[in-house]
C-alpha cells in the first residue's frame, strides 16, 4: 500500500539513530529495487509494547485535552467499525504471522516513526518492531526503514492507519526542513490550518521538520486580527481589553498584534513606548501581507522591542527573502493544509 494508491499523488486531507542530512528533492517516481534494511548497528527486534514506552526522538508539542492514544483509538474503529477487517479475516488464518517492511519510495524527512510504535502497540502489543530510522532522519528513495513481525490480521489492521499518519506527517516534515534552511535565520512557524482532529500530530511533524510552534490553538495567545481590531474599535482599544482580560483571569498568555501597513505597526510602537498604557503582555507583531521593502523597514522600526512574524505568501520561492529582512518568524500556513503525503508502502511476507 502507498499514497499513490489512496490519492494518486494529491493531497492528503487527512532504533537506530543515523546522522541527518539535509533531504533531496522529493519525487513521485518509480522506486528503484529496495535496499535491505541496514545500519552502523544491530538492534533486536522489539516488541511495539515495550519501543512504545522509549521517548521520541523529537517530543510531541503539549495540548492540555488532546491525547494522541485517542486519535489513534478513533483512526483504528473507523476502519474496522463494529464488523473487523473481513478481508483479512476472510483470506487469512488467524495464526499465520508475517514479516513486514516500511519502504520509501521518496526522499524526504521521516515522521511519524514513535506514533506508528503506538499504533502498533494499540493494534497488538506483541507485534515486534524495529526503525533504522527514526522521527528527524533522512529516508532515500528506495530505502527499507523498517520491518516488523507478527499476526498477519495486526499488522494488516495496522497497515493503513500507519501509513495514514507516517505518510502526512513525513510530507509536513519534508516541506518544513525545506523552508526552515530556506528561512534562516528566522524560524519557520505553522498556523492552526491543520486537519480537523490532527491538529497535535501535524504540529508534531512541524517540530520534527525543524520548525517551531505557532500557537496551538484558541486558548494559549491572544492573536489580534483585523477582525478582532475592527470589532472592538481599533488597535488601542484591542490591547487594552485583551490586557484587561489577562489582569481578571490571571492568565500568563501573551499577545500578538497583527499589522498590514507601516502605519499600524506605528500605532503599536506608539502604545508600547507610551509608559503609561500596558503592552506588558505584548510580545510580538505579525507583519501581514507587507512588501519586502515595507518588512525590512517595520524590523527597523520595532527594533528588537517585541519579536516579529511575517505572514502572507510564503512559499518556498519567496520565503528566503523574507528570512532576509530581519524578522523574528515566518510562518506558512501550506505547511499543513496543502501538503503533498510522503510515498511511503508496507510490504508483506509471510514465514
Amino acid at each position: 500500500s502507498s499514497a499513490a494508491s489512496d490519492s494518486d499523488g494529491t493531497a492528503m486531507a487527512s532504533p537506530l539513530i543515523a546522522p541527518r542530512t539535509t533531504p533531496t528533492r522529493v519525487t513521485s517516481a518509480r522506486a528503484p529495487p529496495a535496499r535491505r534494511l541496514v545500519s552502523a548497528r544491530a538492534v533486536a527486534m522489539r516488541k511495539a509494547s515495550d519501543a512504545a514506552l522509549e521517548a521520541p526522538p523529537i517530543p510531541a508539542p503539549h495540548h492540555p485535552t488532546y491525547s494522541i492514544e485517542d486519535a489513534i483509538k478513533l483512526a483504528l474503529e473507523e476502519d474496522v467499525a463494529d464488523v473487523g477487517d473481513i478481508s483479512s479475516l476472510s483470506t487469512i488464518p488467524v495464526e499465520t504471522v508475517s514479516t513486514a517492511t516500511l519502504l520509501a519510495k521518496a526522499d524526504g524527512v521521516l515522521a511519524g516513526q514513535h506514533l506508528a510504535v503506538m499504533i502498533l502497540r494499540a493494534v497488538d502489543p506483541d507485534v515486534e518492531v524495529r526503525f533504522a530510522k527514526v522521527d528527524g532522519d533522512t529516508i532515500e528513495r528506495g530505502e527499507i526503514f523498517c520491518e516488523m513481525r507478527g499476526k498477519a490480521h495486526s499488522i494488516l489492521r495496522a497497515e493503513r492507519v500507519v501509513l495514514n499518519f507516517m505518510q502526512r506527517m513525513s510530507g509536513i516534515a519534508t516541506l518544513t526542513k525545506k523552508m526552515a534552511d530556506a528561512a534562516a535565520p528566522a524560524f519557520m512557524l505553522e498556523t492552526r490550518k491543520t486537519v480537523p482532529g490532527l491538529r497535535l500530530p501535524d504540529k508534531w511533524a512541524v517540530l520534527i521538520g525543524g520548525g517551531k510552534n505557532h500557537r496551538m490553538g484558541l486558548f494559549d495567545m491572544i492573536m489580534i486580527k483585523d477582525n478582532h481590531i475592527a470589532a472592538s474599535g481599533g488597535i488601542k482599544s484591542a490591547v487594552a481589553n485583551a490586557q484587561a482580560y489577562l489582569a481578571k483571569t490571571k492568565s500568563p498568555a501573551k499577545i500578538e498584534v497583527e499589522t498590514r501597513t507601516l502605519e499600524e505597526v506605528d500605532q503599536i510602537l506608539s502604545l508600547i513606548d507610551d509608559e503609561t498604557f500596558d503592552t506588558s503582555a505584548v510580545s510580538r507583531v505579525m507583519l501581514d501581507n507587507m512588501s519586502l521593502e515595507d518588512m525590512t523597514t517595520a524590523v527597523k522600526k520595532i527594533a528588537g522591542k517585541v519579536e516579529t512574524e511575517a505572514s502572507g505568501n510564503v512559499t518556498l520561492d519567496t520565503v528566503h527573502a523574507i528570512g532576509q529582512t530581519g524578522v523574528t518568524f515566518i510562518s506558512s500556513g501550506a505547511l499543513t493544509h496543502s501538503v503533498m503525503a510522503l510515498d511511503i508502502s508496507l510490504n508483506i511476507s509471510t514465514e
